[in-house]
């Protein structure tokens, strides 16, 4: 099916790009991601990386650029926030909330808005590596989200500094009007020898219907250490088309848990550069839908320089009609020998409508390897049902706990402890539509 441009992306580029009084280097930067924009078109069907993930229902909407910011809903915004997290920005339809975050001093360390990082003394890092790592020379929603760059996270660690609590993220939507788009953005930039675990948490209003384009961008410089944790529970009539890049000097950790439960539609680009010896990533995601929903979640671990390692564990849970899309590519370069690699896909079906379409891949140069993938999808077992069931258990109920136990390994990885028991309770007592 061919999509056009169409009123969804000429009404995204006809808005008007911040005018904020930032450095010119941004300032550069917009125009060049605009120009760029322009130049591009909506992916289709057609296009290999995107022929399970069909985009005319986001096309056919028409979305406005947010001028003020929606009020949430307090209440509900609180229960999202992290007891543990020391630090927090929160952003309301992508604009910053000042009165709703959480700073403080931390040695060696700056966390911020990106306005109040500009005027800082580590402006220098920002110029590094805002823009770089997202590259949006064939990348459309990267393109929409720097050009229209206006707020943002950042977070820069010193060499050595370490923050001991977790630093929470997290982007409300808001119920408008007319549809709204809305262009969240984190950098994070580790120094050598830091430590630190973000949190990235989308939600929105159960009634609001918007558009979002995230991008986060995470460089480590060498022996850095970093936790990065990315919920998605984005409102049910919502589009999210993701960014995430990832670059790993020599010796780094880059440890990341990605859960995706919301949305209408979703995607994450998901890009990890092993730029020197002995990174180290660990990638572990989970994806629990029904009714129509579409999640796609496309990753590429570029191996680089040699005695990198890599376990990726991917699961995925559809119910309903829901469609949820993998493509996990390893690519080993020449230089990477001694590469130990290996990936893990596994699919649950729980309706018959339910579809799941995966795409391992290994792309190996290098001769003096360990690389291993393996992808299977399946149906719960009856037998486990019947005995749940005449144990006590209503139907339900057994088919939750029977898919809790599919899915905790990867919840349980999540290094933030109430996070972990929000969403194992929240796995139990969801509804599943098994039809």
């Amino acid at each position: 099916m061919t999509v056009t441009r169409g009123d969804f992306l000429d009404t995204l580029l006809g808005a008007r790009p911040p005018t904020r009084d930032d450095a010119g280097w941004l300032s550069r930067l917009r125009a060049e991601a605009l120009e760029r924009a322009n130049a591009l078109s909506v992916p289709t069907t057609r296009d290999e990386e995107w022929r399970f993930t069909d985009l005319a229902p986001l096309t056919r909407l028409s979305f406005q650029p947010v001028r003020v910011a929606g009020t949430p809903d307090l209440a509900r915004l609180r229960e999202r926030f992290l007891p543990q997290a020391q630090m927090r920005l929160v952003f309301v339809d992508g604009v910053f909330a000042p009165g709703l975050s959480q700073l403080a001093a931390a040695a060696g360390a700056c966390v911020s808005e990106l306005g109040s990082a500009l005027q800082g003394p580590r402006a220098a890092v920002l110029e590094a590596h805002l823009g770089r790592l997202a590259q949006f020379d064939a990348n459309l929603f990267a393109g929409l989200n720097t050009a229209f760059l206006s707020y943002g996270a950042v977070i820069a660690l010193d060499a050595g500094a370490s923050l001991a609590e977790p630093v929470q993220i997290l982007h409300v939507a808001t119920r408008r009007d007319q549809p709204h788009a809305i262009y969240p953005r984190l950098l994070l930039a580790a120094g050598a020898r830091s430590r630190c675990t973000v949190v990235e948490d989308f939600i929105g209003a159960e009634e609001a219907g918007y558009f979002s384009a995230p991008v986060t961008e995470i460089v480590l410089e060498r022996d850095a250490t970093v936790e990065h944790v990315r919920l998605q529970r984005e409102a049910p009539g919502a589009f999210q088309l993701g960014t995430c890049a990832v670059s790993q000097a020599a010796g780094s950790h880059y440890h990341a848990v990605s859960v995706v439960l919301g949305a209408r539609l979703s995607r994450l680009d998901w890009r990890v550069l092993h730029a020197g010896a002995g990174c180290q990533s660990v990638l572990d995601g989970l994806t629990l839908i029904d009714g129509r929903q579409l999640a796609d979640t496309h990753s590429l671990v570029d191996h680089a320089h040699p005695h990198a390692h890599l376990r990726q564990q991917q699961k995925c849970v559809v119910s309903g009609a829901g469609h949820a899309v993998f493509n996990g590519k390893i690519l080993v370069r020449q230089a990477a020998q001694r590469t130990d690699a290996a990936q893990s896909f596994r699919g649950l079906l729980l309706s018959a409508r339910a579809q799941i379409d995966t795409k391992p891949q290994l792309e190996i140069f290098a001769d003096d390897v360990k690389c291993a993938h393996g992808a299977a999808i399946g149906q719960l077992d009856p037998e486990q049902a019947f005995y749940l069931q005449s144990r006590g258990l209503t139907a339900p109920k057994a088919l939750n706990l029977l898919t809790y136990g599919f899915a905790a390994e990867v919840i349980e990885r999540i290094p933030v402890a109430s996070l972990v028991r929000e969403l194992e309770c929240a796995l139990v007592e969801r509804t599943v539509e098994s039809k």
